[in-house]
């Protein structure tokens, strides 16, 4: 793993403060000092927990022969609960947007996903509300979330967003309550020129966007170490010559990564401008079962680091630690169990939900957009 770096933040953009301000469609109400709150504290370690044990149980399904390929987040839990908590979630524009990428599971854990749905795409059964068995594991949409359809080819989500950015954008000119949009990627793909086209897009005078663009940096690129690449400091710097904002930040500390994300993302709704978040963080199965998946001792444990600073404080006891674990790894059991006895897709549904226009066998609400 390359050398940890040091966070660093920009200053805050003088834009208009109120040019997104949302008047119809509340947030959900949160404190104003989460990680003092215990009950807070306490709820954001279960969901890390939840997301964690999704992950080693996808794993365990490749080698027991109920899944075919595995590819996640396991060492991103801060981050994505952090997210998971803090999006406007709904249908439309006047909610947020979400183009995520295949280490994304705990985002939608913690906006309040079941574990049944990411094990039905692991197992590829007909019942998947993702793809319909068709395709990878964390390969998700959901419609009635706006969480559009994650691709495998890196980084496209990066071309994608800034539509659904500028959609928002002439909603809120009109009137009409508007959220933002959110992008995220992992930091080999910013190699890739949508992530330029993003910054480009998102920046032009007088017409920019409200999109918030995340760049998960775990230090590789599938077996690449990212030092071998990157001849800037931080990837967020990058942004600095299209005048977008932008901030580092330690993503394995969930009291460092959710006030970063959460100032952010209210940044992009104030102003209705971009900007741009680095999270570092550890990848503790490697890139995928293609490279075996096995656990990364050398890396920062979120899950673990957070659960023993709870047991310090005394606001979480061993015990009640590993009742969380309980709990959740009965939850993922239960699931496979259940998964276990539903059928793979017909040979005839192949070529459903292909097309958007003239598909008359298409239309499933959680997938087709």
């Amino acid at each position: 793993m390359p050398t940890p770096r040091t966070a660093h933040s920009c200053p805050r953009s003088t834009c208009p403060p109120n040019w997104l301000k949302t008047t119809g469609v509340k947030l959900p109400p949160r404190p104003a000092q989460p990680f003092k709150d215990r009950n807070f504290a306490r709820g954001y370690y279960r969901e890390m927990v939840r997301t964690r044990v999704l992950e080693e149980r996808l794993i365990k399904m490749v080698r027991t022969g109920d899944g075919f390929f595995w590819i996640g987040g396991p060492g991103e839990e801060a981050f994505s609960t952090a997210l998971g908590k803090l999006v406007k979630k709904g249908q439309g524009l006047a909610y947020d947007y979400l183009h995520l990428h295949y280490r994304s599971n705990g985002i939608l854990v913690a906006m309040g996903e079941p574990l049944v749905p990411f094990v039905r795409q692991m197992k590829n059964v007909a019942s998947d509300p993702y793809s319909g068995g068709r395709n990878f594991s964390s390969h998700l949409a959901k419609k009635e979330w706006n969480v559009v359809p994650i691709t495998s080819t890196i980084e496209t989500q990066f071309a994608v967003a800034p539509g659904t950015a500028r959609a928002q954008r002439r909603a809120k000119l009109r009137g009409q309550d508007a959220g933002i949009t959110v992008v995220v990627g992992g930091d080999a793909g910013t190699a890739e020129g949508d992530f330029a086209s993003c910054l480009i897009w998102a920046s032009r005078p007088g017409e920019e966007l409200p999109i918030l663009m995340i760049v998960t940096n775990n230090g590789y690129g599938i077996s690449t170490p990212g030092t071998t690449q990157h001849g800037e400091r931080f990837i967020a710097d990058r942004a600095k010559a299209f005048g977008i904002e932008t901030n580092v930040v330690d993503g394995n500390v969930p009291e460092k990564v959710y006030p970063a994300l959460e100032s952010a993302m209210e940044f992009v709704r104030s102003t209705g401008k971009p900007y741009l978040l680095e999270v570092t963080c550890s990848r503790l199965y490697g890139h995928s079962s293609s490279s075996g998946a096995n656990f990364a001792t050398d890396e920062v444990c979120c899950v673990d680091t957070f659960g023993k600073r709870l047991i310090k404080q005394n606001w979480l006891t061993e015990e009640e630690s590993k009742k969380i674990f309980e709990e959740a790894h009965a939850e993922a059991a239960a699931a496979l169990d259940a998964v276990r006895q539903e059928t793979w897709p017909e040979a005839s549904t192949v070529l459903d939900h292909t097309f958007a226009a003239g598909d008359v066998r298409g239309g499933l609400p959680g997938r087709d957009f």
